[in-house]
């Protein structure tokens, strides 16, 4: 699938030598602990076992040590999603002066990342370690969100010392020690009847503590644009982010570095159902602080949304929002019912 999106642009490199593919996981069925049998669709019995998979995979298909019989020490990675994610120069003049096995580039948390992951230090070892939302406790969860206690998280940009890596996985034998996560799922994600069914995951930014000397870099929030949700993409395609002459997708300046907030219904979790909410193109989002949209709606073309702002339609047919302006700019919440 890379190498047919890529095959699209032929400006760029298409980095075939080094193809690989990662490995995928059986779901496990949350009742008995078997594997998860769907005979409707077979392929939504497996799953990818977290981007944690990215250093066996590499290991598994010689990728690795393909690398460092060509010379390179160094490596990049961050997710596809990110696409603020780009190969700086000035950080990997920085990581290389530094002599670290490996950094994490994270940034400074705000109430929108209250879920993700977490920076934090390790009592035992004095290390770093990285601390996902799945390994938190119930009853720890208020003080997993407060991003005044834990002020860092993870972008997921990450740099490897290759000749380390190897060193870990002679040292583990053939192996890295990332901690497992526990998601639970349904067997088909479209069909939230279908058989419930636990997920089994590792994170590459975990391997922070599996280094020895790790560290990590506080970077601007213009490096950290993700989309990994309906509401990242409604906020993507508006006008509160950019496209750069060199093809860099970053924050509009008015928006000082911080992203609007955006919680559209549940129904709209999916691209296509996301595009019926705005059939003639996203609303402006350069002066808006959140947006919240309940119910089915349709917006019109020319709509401006500033302030906090909530959308309500409590009917059960779908309802157009007008072409206008709705908030205020005093950034009390204002909420409108179709």
């Amino acid at each position: 699938d890379t190498l047919e999106a890529l095959s699209k642009y032929s400006g760029l490199p298409q980095g075939s030598d080094l193809e690989f593919v990662q490995n995928k996981a059986p779901k496990v069925t949350a009742s008995d602990l078997s594997p998860a049998t769907w005979p409707a669709d077979p392929s939504h019995e497996w799953c990818p076992p977290g981007h944690g998979d990215l250093y066996p995979a590499m290991l598994g298909s010689g990728t690795l040590d393909k690398l460092l019989e060509k010379g390179f020490k160094y490596m990049f990675v961050s997710n596809s999603d990110n696409l603020g994610a780009t190969l700086d120069l000035k950080l990997l003049t920085y990581f290389a002066t530094s002599k670290a096995p490996f950094m994490m580039e994270v940034a400074t948390r705000m109430d929108a990342d209250k879920k993700g992951g977490h920076l934090a230090k390790d009592l035992k070892t004095g290390g770093l370690l990285l601390r996902e939302s799945a390994q938190c406790p119930e009853e720890d969860e208020k003080a997993f969100q407060d991003v005044t206690r834990y002020k860092f998280f993870n972008t997921n940009n990450l740099w490897v010392d290759l000749v380390a890596l190897k060193s870990i996985f002679e040292k583990h034998g053939g192996s890295i020690p990332l901690p497992v996560m526990k998601n639970a799922k349904t067997v088909d994600p479209r069909d939230k009847k279908s058989t419930p069914v636990l997920q089994l995951e590792t994170a590459m930014g975990a391997a922070i503590s599996c280094f020895e000397g790790a560290i990590a870099v506080v970077i601007p929030r213009e490096r950290f644009a993700p989309v990994k949700t309906t509401n990242d993409l409604l906020a993507l395609r508006s006008d509160a982010y950019q496209l750069t002459k060199d093809s860099r997708i970053m924050l509009a300046p008015q928006r000082n570095g911080v992203p609007p907030t955006i919680k559209l219904d549940g129904r709209y979790k999916f691209v296509d159902a996301m595009e019926q909410l705005c059939p003639n193109g996203p609303p402006s989002l350069i002066k808006c602080k959140s947006l919240e949209i309940e119910g089915e709606v349709i917006l019109s073309k020319g709509v401006i949304f500033q302030g906090a702002v909530v959308i309500k339609n409590s009917t059960s047919e779908a309802k157009t929002l007008p072409a206008g302006t709705y908030g205020s700019t005093d950034f009390k919440k204002m909420t409108y019912e179709l």
